[in-house]
């Protein structure tokens, strides 16, 4: 087989095949004659109807009028943090995270603060962490459950001692991604943040098509907040965007349907890969690796290979254009605020994945190893 000059293990997006059953759900609007229908700004009802039924299923007490359907889930949270943050406001995040909240953040107008995380301890939230960092000034807690890069899931018991200490804080909002909530391989579902009691209205979730039900490309996201906040971000998305397509909303409501199929089968599929993905970085010397619980993503410690002369940001950038120019990308962990650690996706085909780690363990054996 004739390889790419450079393999890309980096993409935040699998090679998934589109479902059958959403297909099948836009086809009759794509072959339709006229024009276009075009959705309410809030959603199409069936699917906005369909969503809560789903969260509903799980326990919690979610309505229709909650749910805001949006161009995928970066505008959801854009449109949540537009709307909470004022100048001075706080957006607290654990890190490591997804390199993409800071900018949100920022071109929201906030402040981001990190908690860093450690691998040391499977990156353990703890409540006393958590009360510590949170101060009066502190608008968001952004959580991502699984979280992205390292797959770690923060189940039941973790999450109730987490919100006992929110509650504490009544100006507070806790915004739960989910976006990676069926890519679970833990024997226990992975609750959802709406399944708590909410008595001071603080919960919010934010959530997509694109990686747990295989709508890449088709952009739909969503958001589901206490009705005032989904309303304020309705009208958010009037005044600068638009409504989703109708043909992208019936895929979803589609996906949604059958959601426990198609994950199931991605699960299925992805179950290999990550394990010869752990089994490979599991042999590399000098590597740690936390087993990740859900999304595709594996986050192991290169940091034996940084140059211990230079400062740590700068040292995993070094490394990391060097395997790139070995022929394999990677996630700078840097960028999710671990340098020396890099984000490993497994959701591409299997001969690209097997020969870009082969390139990456070639390029890591030509590299001393530090083992102080």
């Amino acid at each position: 087989m004739n390889f790419p000059d450079l393999i890309s293990l980096a993409s935040g997006y699998g090679d998934f095949p589109v479902p059958a059953v959403a297909l099948a759900a836009a086809g009759p609007t794509l072959t339709a004659q006229g024009q276009l229908p075009v959705s309410p700004i809030q959603g199409l009802p069936a699917l906005r109807e369909a969503l809560a039924a789903r969260y509903r299923a799980q326990g919690a007490r979610v309505t229709a009028e909650q749910v805001v359907v949006t161009l995928g889930a970066k505008p959801a949270l854009f449109a949540l943090l537009k709307t909470l943050l004022q100048p001075g406001d706080e957006v607290l995040l654990p890190t490591p995270n997804w390199f993409g909240f800071r900018g949100l953040v920022a071109n929201a107008g906030g402040t981001l603060r990190t908690l860093p995380l450690s691998a040391a301890d499977d990156y353990a939230l703890t409540p006393e962490a958590l009360r510590a960092a949170l101060t009066p000034a502190t608008r968001v807690l952004l959580l991502s459950n699984p979280n992205n890069p390292t797959g770690r899931l923060y189940q039941r018991a973790e999450l109730a001692a987490l919100l006992a200490v929110t509650r504490e804080f009544e100006r507070l909002v806790v915004i739960s991604d989910e976006i990676y909530d069926h890519i679970s391989f833990g024997p226990v579902p992975l609750p959802s943040l709406l399944e708590w009691p909410d008595p001071l209205s603080q919960h919010v979730v934010v959530n997509g098509f694109s990686k747990s039900l295989a709508l890449v490309g088709w952009g739909v996201g969503y958001l589901i907040a206490p009705a005032g906040l989904a309303q304020a971000c309705a009208a958010w998305q009037f005044a600068t965007s638009a409504a989703v397509p109708v043909l992208s909303q019936q895929a979803a409501l589609a996906a949604t349907q059958a959601a426990a199929d198609i994950s199931a089968t991605l699960r299925t599929r992805l179950a290999p890969a990550r394990a010869y993905l752990l089994q490979t970085l599991a042999a590399l010397p000098g590597v740690r690796c936390s087993v990740p619980e859900g999304t595709y993503y594996a986050f192991p410690d290169f940091t034996a290979y940084l140059d211990p002369a230079l400062p740590p940001a700068e040292a995993s950038a070094r490394l990391f254009t060097y395997l790139k120019n070995a022929g394999v990308e990677l996630v700078d962990g840097a960028t999710c605020d671990a340098p020396g650690f890099a984000r490993i996706s497994c959701a591409v085909p299997e001969p690209l994945l097997r020969e870009g780690l082969r390139r990456l363990s070639a390029a890591l054996a030509a590299l001393p190893v530090n083992h102080g």
